[in-house]
């Protein structure tokens, strides 16, 4: 899910139903602390397909064009809340075409294919554009999406889409003018789908199921819903009369199409009879946007995409494995998207490399029991100046720039409401030392841009 709240699909209260998104948490686990490796599209997706904090190898920022950061940067918008930009980097900034993961690192796919997996991606990949970035170099066997952070979902004149622009927003101003409304296969120019986004993605990913149903395989199926632009099908917008704000019932509608659309895959794993060998993973980059325009998505949580509050990096992840995963479980301690990386890869009884730091731990032997107590000490966000440490129940964010520190007790104040950083000057102090010792650490990068 893309961009995604920790309420899932919690638009309109119980307006928009998600039982088959429901469905991974009620025939799995939920992980109830869930953390995205970044509160921003690509080093969170980074974090996840790597196994490592993006810190490590330089990819702190999310990957845009020099363009898109000035946009943001001059508008003057009373809706949103004022950018800061830092004009004095520009010079350093690599051309967007070098923005990416290097090859260096060791991705998900590229562990699992050495182990005999057939490698798919499907969606949004927004980990670099060039050549040299693209998923067919990171070992995806093959590769069907759109390389940029975004894209329409139906071109805007089609007439089974309704729209939802949101004036008020640089951003969606931005996509709704150069998004394009196209895909790739592997090195391919670009195409126009065949539909819908979310139905055509789906509509590949099933038939990936069944090509590849007498072998092993990994699918890493990137919806961009409900990522702006606001489109909905006609058919799921009708289909939610009680919702009357009519942003609002664009996107319950994206949320009802991205269930269905994950029941269809469910479906099909059952129909193949590769459910009770398959885990099923579901989680969100980051949390809700407040370029959406709509309040509550994060609700009770704090803050927004884009900050290291609850809100922004607070993340649903659910997962399902029948025979290894206890229907109805729950795990309460922190979490994190590396975490995936490495559970993934003892799923499949792949080796981790040991010739680096991978940061994610095995989730598995948690949930079945066999190991007790939290699979992390600490867990660590940095985008430039703006950094933020959980250690046990408390969690400091720190922005160096305008010398600003947040302090919560997230135990006791989980949405973050009562900054203590001036009352306990005792507890900033060994988390900044924290914070130091991470950002200089001799397996820490310095920011690629």
């Amino acid at each position: 899910m893309n961009s995604g709240s920790i309420n899932g699909g919690g638009v309109a209260g119980d307006a928009v139903p998600t039982p088959n998104i429901n469905s991974i948490a009620a025939n799995g686990i939920n992980f109830n602390r869930s953390y995205a490796g970044n509160a921003t599209c690509s080093p969170s997706r980074a974090a996840l397909l790597t196994g490592r904090y993006p810190t490590r190898f330089g990819f702190e920022f999310t990957s845009v064009p020099l363009t898109f950061s000035r946009v943001i940067a001059n508008s003057k918008s009373a809706g949103i809340h004022p950018a800061i930009y830092h004009a004095e980097r520009e010079p350093a900034m690599p051309a967007y075409e070098a923005q990416g993961v290097p090859t260096s690192e060791i991705s998900i796919a590229r562990l699992l294919k050495q182990s005999g997996y057939r490698t798919l991606h499907l969606g949004k990949w927004h980990l670099g554009e060039n050549q040299q970035f693209r998923p067919n170099a990171h070992g995806f066997d093959q590769s069907l999406g759109f390389l940029a952070g975004g894209s329409m979902f139906l071109p805007e004149d089609d007439p089974q889409v309704v729209n939802a622009q949101q004036e008020f927003d640089p951003i969606d101003k931005f996509l709704w003018a150069a998004a394009p409304f196209g895909v790739r296969f592997n090195d391919s120019e670009p195409f126009k789908p065949n539909g819908y986004m979310t139905d055509y993605l789906t509509d590949e990913a099933l038939k990936a199921i069944k090509a590849n149903r007498e072998q092993p395989f990994f699918l890493y199926l990137a919806y961009n819903a409900p990522h702006t632009p606001l489109q909905a099908t006609k058919a799921d917008y009708d289909a939610l009369p009680q919702i009357k704000d009519h942003t609002r019932r664009v996107y319950g509608g994206m949320i009802r199409s991205l269930d269905r659309n994950i029941g269809r895959v469910l479906a099909e794993l059952k129909q193949q009879g590769l459910d009770d060998n398959t885990l099923v993973i579901f989680t969100s980059d980051n949390g809700g946007a407040n370029y959406i325009g709509l309040d509550g998505l994060n609700h009770p949580y704090r803050g927004w995409k884009a900050t290291f509050f609850e809100g922004g990096v607070r993340v649903p992840l659910f997962m399902q494995w029948p025979g290894k995963i206890a229907a109805g479980s729950h795990f309460d301690e922190a979490v994190s998207h590396f975490d995936i990386f490495a559970t993934a890869a003892a799923a499949a009884k792949a080796a981790l490399p040991s010739d680096r730091v991978i940061d994610g731990v095995d989730l598995m032997p948690f949930v079945q029991g066999t190991r007790q107590g939290a699979p992390h000490e600490q867990l660590f966000w940095r985008s430039g100046a703006y950094q933020a440490v959980q250690a046990g129940d408390w969690k400091l964010q720190v922005n160096a720039t305008q010398q600003l520190d947040w302090l919560y007790n997230i135990k006791d104040d989980p949405t973050e409401q009562h900054n203590l950083a001036s009352a306990r000057p005792e507890q900033v102090q060994a988390p900044k030392l924290k914070l130091s010792g991470l950002r200089t650490g001799p397996a820490m990068a310095s920011a690629a841009w």
